[in-house]
């Protein structure tokens, strides 16, 4: 019998915030998979390692988490006022699907270095020494990112001392400008607030009512007490990873919530759709000890939160979901706001498993519609290998 021989593909293996991913430049890839479907997804798939029964994808690139199981597809701009296109698609570890349904917050800390080491920004635009601004189009959500990437002698610097909690080891920052976040697609026609309302009651067949705050900016997000689960929101990844029926009831009522932001029209769809919207939930401050064994102390703190993606505790706070949080916290009313203090405020400091997040947003009322024109916060982002990955020539 004769086997397809393998071949390789131009690829680059980064760290972008608190996330891993593998990164191409579309001209890069085979020409099948140069165009949305099919054959894209199998290959995506094939190189992630998925789907795989035993949730290791040991025989892929990725680790086996959501922050480490993604992918990210980049090309010249031909947008006005933009450098370069990003593409993120979430590759499911267990099930045969990648979701482009929204963004990767974390990774769009890589997107700026990538584009420049990858010749994809005029060279005009990166100075020899200092900061260059990289304007990101976001083609999974349609909005502007924008990332302030420092330069030394021509070159991405990607050492220094800015530390994030979440990641090891410190790194050079990386600024980024979240630009008119609020969706405008999906749930409700472009508010803020789907469903019109700063907090909702969130009917949840065989598990209970909630109040909830459903917002959609940075990510479709669906936010609620932790006490109203049986939390505090000083958990860490083992209270809730290791608990099936935990897992269980915050996927039902992520698809429920998912439901009522008008994300989907049947149940049954939520199930296709793991990446978005994210279930998140909140305290007011508390003590607690990180997973590094970091003391955070209630006064460190303007709330906790706690978030999970693509069915497990994710270990720190998805990228998308911070802007989610500073954008709710900045609105007066909310349940993010209101475990914050519920003071007017724009810019919040929360607890998450690994240790603490700042973001800032700034949010104003115009015709009785809430939105916000940005959202900004530091990351850091990291080559960790690059050249070549390889994968069955039959396998897409």
């Amino acid at each position: 019998m004769v086997h397809a021989a393998q071949i390789k593909i131009p690829a680059t293996y980064m760290r972008g915030g608190t996330s891993k991913g593998v990164f191409f430049s579309l001209e890069d890839l085979p020409p099948a998979a140069q165009v949305p479907g099919a054959a894209r997804d199998a290959l995506l798939l094939r190189v992630i390692g998925s789907p795989d029964p035993y949730d290791k994808q040991i025989d892929g690139m990725g680790g086996a988490t959501s922050s480490t199981s993604k992918s990210v597809i980049l090309a010249r701009s031909t947008r006005a006022g933009h450098d370069v296109d990003y593409l993120f698609g979430q590759v499911s570890i267990d099930k045969p699907f990648v979701d482009w349904s929204g963004n990767c917050g974390n990774l769009s800390a890589a997107v700026g270095s990538f584009a420049i080491s990858a010749g994809l920004v005029d060279p005009a635009r990166v100075p020899h020494n200092g900061v260059a601004v990289v304007r990101i189009w976001q083609a999974n959500i349609g909005k502007t990112i924008i990332a302030h990437v420092p330069i030394t002698d021509g070159a991405v610097q990607e050492t220094g001392d800015f530390e994030l909690d979440g990641v090891t080891f410190p790194a050079a920052e990386v600024q980024l400008e979240f630009i008119d976040p609020a969706a405008e697609e999906e749930g409700g026609g472009g508010s803020m607030f789907p469903t019109g309302n700063l907090i909702d009651e969130l009917e949840v067949p065989g598990v209970g009512t909630f109040k909830a705050t459903l917002i959609n900016v940075g990510i479709p997000t669906i936010f609620i007490n932790a006490q109203d689960l049986g939390y505090t929101g000083t958990e860490l990844q083992g209270a809730i990873n290791g608990d099936p029926k935990a897992l269980a009831m915050f996927e039902t009522v992520r698809a429920y919530g998912a439901l009522r932001m008008g994300l989907i029209k049947h149940l049954d769809e939520a199930a296709q759709r793991q990446h978005t919207p994210k279930l998140a939930f909140v305290a007011k401050p508390a003590d607690y000890v990180a997973s590094s064994g970091k003391a955070i102390k209630a006064g460190d703190v303007d709330l906790l939160v706690r978030a999970l993606s693509m069915g497990k505790l994710h270990h720190a706070m998805m990228g998308t979901a911070a802007v989610a949080i500073g954008t709710a916290a900045a609105i007066s009313g909310t349940l993010v706001n209101l475990a914050a203090g519920g003071v007017e405020r724009n810019a919040v400091r929360f607890g998450h498993p690994s240790g603490t997040l700042r973001v800032g947003a700034e949010a104003t009322q115009v015709n009785g519609e809430w939105v916000v024109k940005k959202a900004i916060m530091s990351r850091s982002a990291r080559v960790l290998m690059e050249g070549f990955v390889r994968v069955p020539g039959d396998s897409f």
